[in-house]
Parts: structure tokens; sequence; C-alpha cells
């Protein structure tokens, strides 16, 4: 291997992990509660993206009222997340209404689940240059898209977040056999860490009966020491943590500024960098 190849640094997930999972599913809808119950079983975390003037709606994919939703993600390890209060396109009304859509919507979920909720997946895939610009002003930290990369790279943007794949496409059983077979520090040139992104509603598991697919999934990606398993806003927040990671000019140094530990590989050794903490790189190879 040529020696610049040591010299690159990678992000690593907590733990030394090299690859994360997590899932997205949107609407609140009564089938969330057995997909929960999977993802428990199998030591997965999700989140789920709720709309806050909805409850109710059996019409609409069989939504849950007010009590059951609560009822459901209150107190959970899951993460729960913007959908805007109506479930509109929000690229579709003029900006203040869809601002009113996005303050609305996180003023409930915050003040119902006792949460601070920074995240969100945009309904129906609708947004522009507009919402892209306006969303940091109003405390979101991420947003998910519809669009599928298919791939397991990390966002380069957290506000157009595209997901590997939705659980419908013929692609998901594939990729998902790659991600739990490889390992990226073992490659030649590209080590990045990987993501794989699964996103859905679950009332589809109903709607095309077969929820044995999304066990055979999270049977086949649970319960394993190499993966991180993680919700989308703590996946987000590691990544920011990483990126302030501060490197002397000659390389061989690194401060952590962050209140969370920090892990990255160079030279194929895995160094965990705490909080204010300053480590030294190893310069032997």
């Amino acid at each position: 291997m040529f020696r610049q190849m040591f010299e690159e640094k990678y992000m690593r997930f907590p733990g030394g992990r090299s690859k994360a999972l997590t899932f997205s599913y949107d609407d609140g809808v009564k089938a969330d509660k057995r997909l929960i119950e999977i993802l428990d079983r199998h030591g997965l975390k999700g989140t789920f993206n709720l709309n806050s003037r909805l409850f109710g709606c059996e019409r609409w994919h069989d939504r849950m009222d007010e009590e059951q939703t609560y009822l459901t993600f209150y107190n959970r390890s899951h993460e729960i997340a913007l959908h805007g209060a109506r479930h509109v396109f929000l690229n579709k009304v003029p900006l203040p209404e869809a601002i009113n859509e996005i303050v609305q919507n996180r003023l409930y979920l915050e003040n119902k689940f006792g949460r601070i909720v920074r995240g969100m997946a945009y309904a129906y895939n609708g947004y522009n240059a507009e919402i892209l610009n306006i969303l940091p002003q109003l405390g979101v930290a991420y947003a998910r898209t519809t669009r599928s990369t298919h791939s397991f790279s990390m966002p380069d943007n957290f506000l157009e977040w595209h997901p590997t794949c939705h659980h419908t496409e013929e692609e998901l059983l594939p990729l998902a056999e790659k991600f739990a077979a490889g390992a990226p520090e073992n490659e030649f040139k590209n080590r990045e860490p990987w993501l794989m992104y699964i996103w859905g509603h679950s009332y589809e598991f109903d709607d095309d009966n077969n929820w044995q697919k999304i066990e055979d999934v999270c049977d086949l990606l649970g319960g394993r020491q190499d993966i991180w398993y993680a919700t989308n806003i703590e996946i987000r927040d590691y990544a920011e943590a990483y990126g302030r990671l501060r490197f002397s000019l000659d390389g061989e140094r690194v401060y952590n500024p962050s209140a969370i530990p920090v892990w990255l590989e160079i030279r194929g050794k895995v160094y965990r960098i705490d909080p204010a903490q300053t480590v030294c790189f190893d310069k032997e190879i």
C-alpha cells in the first residue's frame, strides 16, 4: 500500500466501527407499532417523522390519534422528527406558510414529548432553495429526501440527506447483504465509513402483505458488533463532532473540542479522542 494511503484520516463511528445503520419512517400510522417492535427486537434504531394536525385520519393510511401517537413514541430510544403540520408540499405554498408548517410542527412535538426536535423529512419530497436556506434558522439540523442513492456514502449536505433506498425497492436485500459482508477498513483506496439508510412508510408492509421482508433485513443486520445502530439525529450530530476536530499543521495531533468522544482511523489504527483531549498519532507504519 502506498505510504500516502496511511496518512489519510477516516471517520469511524462510536466504538471505532466503520459502519452505521439507520431507519426513517413517515406519517405516524398504526403500523409503526409493529415496526417498532421489530426494530426493538433486533436492537435497531429509527426516526419517525410525524405530522401534528392529522391525528386520527384513519382513511389516510390509518393514522394514529393523538393519544396513540404519544403512547407509541414517548420515552423510547427512537427519534421523532418533523414532517410538516399538515403534510403539504413546502415548495408549493408561500414561504411564510411553509415556515408556519415547520414551526407549528416543531412546537407541538417538543411540547408534547418533552424533547428538542431538530430533524425533518420532506413531505412529498417538496423543497427548494428557499426552504434549504430557511431551515437552519428554524432549528432544523437535517432533512431527508426521497432520492435513493443505492450507496453507503455519508451525505454531502444534511439538509438534503438522500437515503440509501426505500424498503420497496428490489435493491434492498442485495444492498443489505453487501453492507453486512463488507468492511470499509479493508478497502485499498476508498476507506470512508459506510452508512446504510432505509426509509419508507410502515403501512406499506400491510398494503403489500410483506412484513417478512423487513423482518429478514433486520435479522440480517441486527445484533452485530461491527455496526453502529443510530437515529438520524445521532448520526448527524456525530458527523458534526467529527468535523470539529482540530489538527496540528503537520497532521500528527488532533484536539476534540466537542462534548462527545470521536473516533478516527489513520495508518490502520483507530483512535478515540475524548472531549477536550489532544491525541498524538503513532508515527510507525
